[in-house]
């Protein structure tokens, strides 16, 4: 009991940076500033939010009928790809926490693939609207007398879910870097909040688009 004790300390030790007391005074700083860092994301994506619902309110029926325009399968197929690439990122997560290697570089592996998947229908998605002329812009059709609210509906579509695509890019990037690091052994039971940090960056990506979806594309629904 003593010698796994010593063993925990010295691990604990080992990764904690030289600015800090000790690995916990560590610890709470970093999830801390994930915290920070996600709350600039919240106002980020809620000036969007805002305008979305601003416009909303102004041309109810016009963002109903456009919403129509976009392909319900596809994103209801992408929700599920997200709510079981938080799945699999929690089995990631919990691979961390008990010295699993396995279960770690294989969750973070499966969660990237998914977060490809994802990506892959929305580029399709965006090349539907391209060949539709809703990308607004000089070649933008839509039919009257809803083409300028249309306008604005996709303006923000392509914003919220561009914006929301970018941060699927970074999250598959710091996966992919966790990867390397756990395949070289740099996680353990007494230090892993990288993966910890990372896998709450990636709920937050995966929340912020169970708001996108219902918003963008259910809203019309009724009027089918």
């Amino acid at each position: 009991m003593a010698e796994t004790l010593v063993a925990d300390q010295h691990a604990r030790g080992a990764a904690t940076a030289h600015q800090f007391d000790d690995f916990e005074q560590q610890r709470d700083a970093a999830t801390m500033g994930m915290w920070i860092f996600l709350v600039t994301e919240i106002m980020f994506f809620g000036g969007l939010f805002a305008s979305y619902v601003v416009y909303r309110v102004i041309y109810p029926t016009a963002f109903a009928v456009a919403s129509l325009a976009l392909d319900i399968t596809l994103g209801t197929l992408n929700t599920a790809v997200l709510l079981i690439s938080s799945f699999t990122m929690a089995l990631a997560v919990f691979g961390s926490q008990t010295g699993r290697r396995r279960a770690l570089v294989g969750g973070l592996a499966l969660t990237i693939l998914l977060g490809l998947v994802f990506l892959a229908i929305k580029i399709y998605e965006y090349y539907q609207k391209y060949v539709e002329h809703h990308i607004p812009g000089p070649s933008f059709a839509f039919p009257a007398p809803y083409t300028e609210p249309a306008k604005m509906y996709f303006t923000l579509y392509f914003a919220m879910t561009g914006l929301h695509a970018a941060h699927m890019i970074v999250g598959c990037g710091l996966l992919t870097v966790l990867i390397v690091m756990a395949w070289r052994g740099r996680f353990t039971p007494e230090y892993h909040s990288p993966v910890e940090l990372s896998g709450l960056y990636w709920h937050f990506v995966d929340i912020i688009w169970i708001f996108l979806y219902p918003l963008l594309y259910l809203i019309g629904r009724h009027l089918e």
